[in-house]
This record gives C-alpha cells, sequence and structure tokens, in this order.
C-alpha cells in the first residue's frame, strides 16, 4: 500500500512537472511566432521617423537620427569620426578629395584646416537620436488625406449598412425558417467563398462599365454590390443564430411576437458580438480595398479612397521614408478601431457548431 501511494505522488508530480513544462515551452514559442510576426511593425515606425539623408549613409544607425554640422564660412559641414595619430576626433569636412581631404576642428576653428590622408567615404558620421516628423508633413502636404478619409468613411458607412441588412436577414432565415432544400442552399452559398475573385473581375467590370451600368467613376461600383449580402458574414451570422436556443421564439411567438419582432427584440439583442465583428471585419475590407478601387476611381480623384489614394501618391514619390509614412498611416485606423471595440470582437461567437 505505500509503495503504491508513493508510486500515485510520483506519477502525479510527474504529470504536473510536464504539463508545467509543456505549457511553458508552448508559450514560449508562441510568443517567439508573435514578436516575429510584428517584427515589421516596428521598423515601419522607425523608418517613418527617419530624416531621408539618413537612407543614403551606408553607416548611418539603425534609429532616427541627426547628422552633427558644424556652420564655417556660412556652410554647414558635416561632422566625422577621423582617426588621427593621437586618436580619434570629431571633425568636419571641408573640402573632399579621393586621396586626402581638409576639415576643420569645431572645438578650435581658429587652428585652421586639417589635411587628413585616406578616403573619406569610409569615415563615419556622428549622429545623434532625433526623430523627425517631416515626412509626415511632407506627405501630408502631398496628399488629400482628409478627403481620402472622409470618402472612405462615406463609403464604409453605406455599404456597411446594406451588407448588415442583407446578410442578417438571409442568416436569419438560414437559420429559422424551414425552407424545402434549405441545406443545399446554403451550401451552395458557402461554396461561392471558394470562387477566385480573379474569375469574376472581367464580367463584373463589363457589367459596371459604359457597355451596360456605366458606374465607372463613382462610388456605385464599391458600395452596391455590398447590398446582396456576403457568403462569409452570413455564414458568421448563421451559425450565431442557430446557437440560440428556439425556446426563446416560441416565447415571443406566444406574446404575439411576428418573425420580423423576433429577429429585433430576441436574436439582435444575444448577438450584439457577432453582429459588431462582422461589422468589423467590413470596415476593415472597405479600408484596405484597393483593387476595386483603383478600376473603377482612378479617373475621379476627388471619388479615391484612403489605401487607393496613398499607394498613388506613393508611386509618384518612391522612397523608403514615404512608403514608411503611408503605410503607418493606413494601418493606424484599424488599429484604433480595433482597440476600442476589442470587448465585443469575437465574443460568445459560434463559428463551427452547425447544428443546436
Amino acid at each position: 500500500m505505500v509503495r503504491s501511494k508513493r508510486r500515485q505522488e510520483l506519477s502525479r508530480l510527474s504529470f504536473k512537472l510536464w504539463d508545467f513544462t509543456g505549457t511553458a515551452l508552448l508559450n514560449f514559442f508562441m510568443f517567439l511566432f508573435i514578436l516575429l510576426y510584428l517584427s515589421p511593425l516596428p521598423f515601419m515606425i522607425i523608418a517613418s521617423l527617419t530624416p531621408s539623408d539618413q537612407f543614403l549613409d551606408r553607416n548611418a544607425p539603425i534609429l532616427p537620427s541627426d547628422r552633427e554640422t558644424f556652420h564655417y564660412e556660412g556652410r554647414d559641414l558635416i561632422v566625422y569620426n577621423v582617426p588621427m595619430e593621437d586618436g580619434e576626433k570629431h571633425l568636419a569636412l571641408y573640402k573632399a578629395s579621393r586621396q586626402s581631404s581638409e576639415f576643420i576642428d569645431p572645438e578650435n576653428p581658429e587652428a585652421g584646416l586639417i589635411t587628413w590622408q585616406g578616403n573619406w567615404r569610409a569615415l563615419k558620421a556622428i549622429y545623434h537620436f532625433k526623430p523627425t516628423l517631416e515626412n509626415y508633413n511632407e506627405f501630408l502636404g502631398l496628399t488629400r488625406l482628409p478627403l481620402l478619409f472622409k470618402n472612405t468613411i462615406i463609403v464604409a458607412i453605406i455599404s456597411e449598412i446594406g451588407v448588415l441588412f442583407s446578410s442578417i436577414a438571409v442568416a436569419y432565415g438560414f437559420s429559422r425558417f424551414r425552407i424545402p432544400g434549405v441545406q443545399y442552399i446554403f451550401f451552395l452559398l458557402i461554396a461561392t467563398i471558394m470562387i477566385p475573385s480573379n474569375i469574376t473581375l472581367v464580367p463584373t467590370y463589363f457589367l459596371y462599365s459604359g457597355h451596360v451600368l456605366n458606374w465607372i467613376g463613382t462610388w456605385l461600383p464599391l458600395i452596391v454590390p455590398h447590398f446582396f449580402g456576403s457568403a462569409i458574414l452570413i455564414f458568421l451570422l448563421r451559425q450565431n443564430f442557430k446557437s440560440i436556443p428556439r425556446d426563446l421564439d416560441e416565447a415571443a411567438m406566444l406574446d404575439g411576437a411576428g418573425p420580423l419582432r423576433i429577429l429585433i427584440s430576441v436574436i439582435l439583442p444575444q448577438s450584439i458580438p457577432v453582429v459588431t465583428t462582422v461589422a468589423l471585419l467590413h470596415f476593415f475590407y472597405i479600408w484596405n480595398e484597393t483593387r476595386n478601387a483603383s478600376l473603377y476611381l482612378s479617373i475621379s480623384p476627388n471619388l479615391q479612397t484612403v489605401s487607393f489614394g496613398i499607394q498613388r501618391t506613393q508611386s509618384f514619390f518612391f522612397t523608403p521614408e514615404a512608403l514608411m509614412v503611408g503605410a503607418t498611416v493606413v494601418m493606424v485606423i484599424p488599429v484604433i478601431v480595433l482597440f476600442l471595440s476589442q470587448r465585443f470582437f469575437m465574443q460568445d461567437m459560434v463559428v463551427t457548431q452547425i447544428e443546436k
């Protein structure tokens, strides 16, 4: 008996130790994965705060910094770290040459010019940490960002209303009404998710162009299709609606509520998390949508959305700092929206349960 108890205690201890070690290793690898996944983000922010001259210097530090200069005879001379016989000194380059260059000592300019033998390009300039917002000022001056934000918000709100009304109505019908062959219709709807968007690109462009509807140069191609619902959003809503007990519907029917009243008073109040998730997913899609905007709004600069407008501006001013500034501006709004609504995002949403 004593031996068996000791064996049980040892097995429990080994199991707890293994459970702790396995959990710690899993959390460690997950942390490394998240760190690697998010590693481009700090680089993007650092690059957007870096002066353009720093990108041209291969010896420049990684962090945004400002080159030290010395004003001499009406000129701003760049200060370099120059190796001398008595040690390294910080000297300002006065006249550059391949074989020998002339420097001036910022601490003792009265001593005159100092001749240094060697290639000045191999010297490292002196930098001081100093992030700058000039890249943002220049980018905002070249991009009509308030107009782009306004256009994107208008398109997002109108299409949001359309996709929510249509998707909620279709998902409610799939989850609550007994329609002949409803499962096959639902499977057919889900099958449309697997159709690549490149296949429908040419037919939809022909439909929206001057051959049929003449919607080129307007917001209609970006708004109207969403009033017919989205298969992915319908699937998410339908799965959540099916998880709500039907007893609540029957209780509402006894009180004289019709299908529309049940949807508004019973289903939707319990589905706020999934409705919020669907609204956020659609907002992120509209915010990052570039292809349709480039197809239908390229001839209307005053109607362009933020993602396409910023990408178009970056194509004219293709510099590292401009690319990083534009990417930062595009990413910051979705992050803020997700942070403010994270309490509802994906809360109590059922996405895998088929029957309840």
